[in-house]
Formats: C-alpha cells, sequence, structure tokens
C-alpha cells in the first residue's frame, strides 16, 4: 500500500492562538526599535521600559508556543533576531546616546563589543539548543543570558533615574561596565537557570507572598526594586558558582 503523501506545510493554516507566541515575539521587536527611538529622543525612561517590556515577551513566547505545541523553526530564529536586537544591540545603544556620545571612540567600542558578545552568546545558545547532546545541564545556562546582560549593562542608568538626574559615572568606567557585562555573556561562568526551579509545596503560599511583594516594589519604586534586582542576580551568580564547580568536581 503506497504511502500517503504529506499535506504541504505552506497550506497548512494555523489558529491565530497557534501564532500567538510570534505575534509576541514580534511586539517584542517593535518596543526594541522603540526604545532606541526615544533613546534617540532623549525619553531614556521610557526606552528602558521598552526594553524592559521586551524582556518580559521573551520569558513568555517561549513557554507559551510549547504550551500551545506551536514551536516551529521560524519562530525560533524570529526570537534569536528579536533578542539580539533588544537585549544586544538596544542597551548598549542607550547607554551610549544617554552618556557615551561625547566621549571618545572607546564608547563606541564599547558598545559593539557588547553587541558582538551578544550575538555570539546567541549563536552558542542555538548550537547548544540544536545540539543532540542530551547531557547538557538544563539547571545551569553557559554565562549571562542576554536578557540579564541587558539589565546589568542598564544598571548605571537604573541608578541614576533613581538618585541623581544624569549620569554620574565617568564615560571610562561605563564604557569598561559594558565591556565587562559583555564578557560575561560569552563567558564559560555557569548561571542558574530560573526554568528548573522548582519550590517545595509547603513554601509555595510564601514564594507567591514574596512575588506580590515584589511586583508592588516594582510599581511603586521601579528604579530602586530594578537596582536590587540586579545586585540580587549578581549576588546569586557568586553564590551559585563554586557550587555548581563542586557538583563538576563530585561528577
Amino acid at each position: 500500500m503506497a504511502d500517503e503523501p504529506k499535506p504541504d506545510r505552506g497550506t497548512e493554516k494555523l489558529t491565530l492562538i497557534q501564532l500567538l507566541p510570534n505575534m509576541l515575539t514580534v511586539i517584542a521587536i517593535c518596543a526594541g526599535l522603540t526604545a532606541i527611538r526615544l533613546g534617540l529622543q532623549g525619553s531614556y525612561e521610557y526606552a528602558v521600559q521598552l526594553i524592559l517590556l521586551a524582556a518580559v515577551l521573551d520569558g513568555m513566547d517561549g513557554r507559551l508556543a510549547r504550551a500551545l505545541k506551536s514551536e516551529s523553526g521560524m519562530g525560533a530564529e524570529l526570537d534569536s533576531l528579536a533578542d539580539f536586537l533588544n537585549f544586544g544591540v538596544a542597551p548598549g545603544f542607550l547607554l551610549y546616546t544617554w552618556a557615551l556620545e561625547d566621549s571618545r571612540s572607546f564608547g563606541w567600542l564599547a558598545v559593539l563589543t557588547f553587541a558582538v558578545c551578544a550575538v555570539v552568546r546567541l549563536a552558542r545558545f542555538n548550537v547548544q539548543r540544536k545540539s543532540e547532546d542530551k547531557a547538557h545541564d538544563n539547571a545551569y545556562f553557559t554565562g549571562v543570558p542576554s536578557p540579564a546582560g541587558a539589565l546589568l549593562v542598564m544598571l548605571p542608568m537604573f541608578l541614576s533615574f533613581a538618585f541623581a538626574s544624569g549620569p554620574f559615572l565617568p564615560d571610562m568606567v561605563l564604557a569598561l561596565w559594558m565591556v565587562a557585562i559583555g564578557l560575561s555573556m560569552i563567558s564559560r561562568i555557569p548561571t542558574w537557570s530560573f526554568k528548573t526551579t522548582r519550590i517545595p509545596r509547603k513554601n509555595a503560599k510564601f514564594f507567591l507572598v514574596a512575588v506580590a511583594f515584589a511586583l508592588a516594589a516594582a510599581v511603586t519604586y521601579a528604579w530602586i526594586t530594578l537596582v536590587l534586582f540586579c545586585l540580587a542576580y549578581v549576588a546569586t551568580v557568586i553564590v551559585m558558582l563554586p557550587r555548581r564547580r563542586r557538583a563538576k568536581t563530585d561528577d
């Protein structure tokens, strides 16, 4: 009996719900591009808020695609391009127009370094994701993820919005900070993946209360809360690093 012909994927119809993850990715791209435009106009707080929105959408689109069983190669590539724009290009460009535009060429070199590190980080992540190596530890990322790198590189802006009226660090310090965060993204440092974190059932209520408190703080004291989130993330990476190394040694 002859095999039945496979349906042409080009004529396959998708529901709007199945397209929702890609729609979120496109919205995130629009947010990143608009952030760059607002940065050129000097509306830095709104620009940063759009990058934060893009980070939230980035955390939603992949999970939504898996939940709806609508994952596709195009969606994965679109997500990578969105990550490069939103977390590799836009944050560095904002920092440049905010504080480094009047600096010498080292400011722009720092932006280029950060962007190149971001695209290399994303390329390495895509290779690992497509790899057949099932022994890869999903509890850890290799290097700082690009969304976290974007938040960390904007930390001087958060501090300024919270406690000052403009850039308060020397241009060279800001440029070196940007380069350091870029290098951390392509480093071999194991960073904790929150995707695999499990909360004991008996502690779930406390976790939900903590989330509610964090959201309330983010709405009331947005920039101070973001500063604390960044510092807490750095502390988490530092604390978890020796544990991860001990685990590798035991293996």
